[in-house]
């Protein structure tokens, strides 16, 4: 039978658990003591990648080709000769986001950065190159438009690929919003009509919102949900229109985690918090809510979790589903797990650094 490893990217290291049968083995950990902020699989090469956010040196990028025994250092996306503004050079803040570039397109990785830069890469990661149809999209020139939400600049941190045309893309982008481009990235299309930016004086902007988290359920791929600022929203045509699909009465309604059913378009798990104030959970209860009905419902699925006096917040690319297989991670260094989707949470450790990232890999 398959090792599945669960990867936890944190503040002090990145410590791999391998599950055997369900369950956990003795973990491993790489990068000892330093920031991950970034943790991907590639499922085309089972090329581990890690994102690293140095204080002193910056970010760096490492991928690993045999599972983490040895890791080596990969190039880095470059803003040189670019400018954020006019007379303001570009410069890299942070690595938020991998994706392969589809399964007909060997080598070739997307990357989402802050400060809104989007990269490509055609040689595995030796070079990556600035879209600059992207970044010259007449909505980032607009500091109204593309602007930063508790960092100085906007950041790209949701990279979908359309499994039927790897030419189709979706990003997220906080703050400025959903895009789609179809040829590639040689063009871009704002794709937000139904969300809210409640924070804006025009509510309802053509570029201007917030989403947290964007996934895509890969076997009908036009269902698309996102954890958004302003509620849970969902599309059923591709990104065309967007549905608010919070939980009445505000909950659930506002957070950071997503994860989706790859195989059931109407099913999704969100991590409520109380607020973009407080950000921390719900009541102080630390609570998974489950919909089985594309979001008509929800329903708490917290068996095993805190209920009580819980200050966990669980960031955007923290909690991941694979199979029956669910697991996240908190900022108060708490890790949780779910084998068999019946969402009865276990505790893997309850002593990590802040948890960033979480990622699959299976061996």
């Amino acid at each position: 039978m398959h090792t599945l490893n669960l990867l936890v990217g944190t503040s002090k290291g990145l410590v791999v658990y391998p599950f055997h049968n369900q369950k956990p083995l003795t973990p491993s950990v790489h990068f000892k003591g330093f920031p991950v902020s970034m943790i991907y699989v590639d499922d085309r090469t089972n090329t581990w990648w890690a994102g690293l956010s140095h204080r002193h040196w910056g970010e760096k990028l490492h991928f690993s080709l045999d599972q983490g025994n040895t890791w080596h250092q990969a190039g880095l996306p470059s803003y040189r000769n670019y400018e954020y503004r006019p007379g303001k050079a570009a410069t890299l803040k942070k690595i938020w986001v991998m994706q392969q570039a589809g399964h007909d397109k060997p080598g070739c990785l997307w990357l989402g950065t802050e400060p809104g830069g989007l990269f490509y890469s055609e040689d595995n990661g030796k070079t990556f190159h600035l879209n600059e149809s992207l970044w010259n999209h007449p909505s980032r020139l607009d500091d109204q438009q593309w602007f930063g939400t508790g960092k100085d600049f906007p950041f790209i941190h949701s990279i979908l690929i359309d499994p039927r045309n790897s030419d189709h893309v979706y990003i997220a982008v906080s703050c400025a919003g959903v895009f789609e481009t179809t040829d590639g990235g040689k063009t871009w299309t704002p794709r937000n009509k139904g969300l809210m930016a409640a924070y804006l004086p025009n509510q309802s902007p053509e570029v201007g919102h917030d989403p947290h988290q964007m996934l895509m359920c890969q076997s009908q791929p036009d269902v698309i949900w996102q954890q958004n600022h302003c509620g849970i929203f969902r599309s059923t045509d591709g990104g065309k229109n967007w549905l608010d699909i919070g939980g009445k009465n505000g909950w659930p309604f506002y957070g950071f985690a997503l994860a989706v059913d790859n195989h059931n378009p109407d099913v999704a798990w969100v991590i409520p918090a109380e607020s973009d104030e407080s950000r921390i959970p719900a009541n102080l209860q630390l609570q998974v809510c489950k919909t089985v009905d594309g979001g008509k419902t929800w329903q708490s699925k917290s068996e095993g979790l805190v209920q009580s006096f819980a200050f966990d917040l669980v960031l955007r690319h923290a909690f991941v589903k694979q199979n029956t297989f669910l697991a996240f991670g908190t900022t108060n260094g708490n890790l949780y797990y779910s084998t068999d989707e019946s969402e009865i949470w276990q505790s893997l450790n309850q002593n990590l650094a802040p948890i960033n990232s979480l990622s699959i890999a299976m061996s």
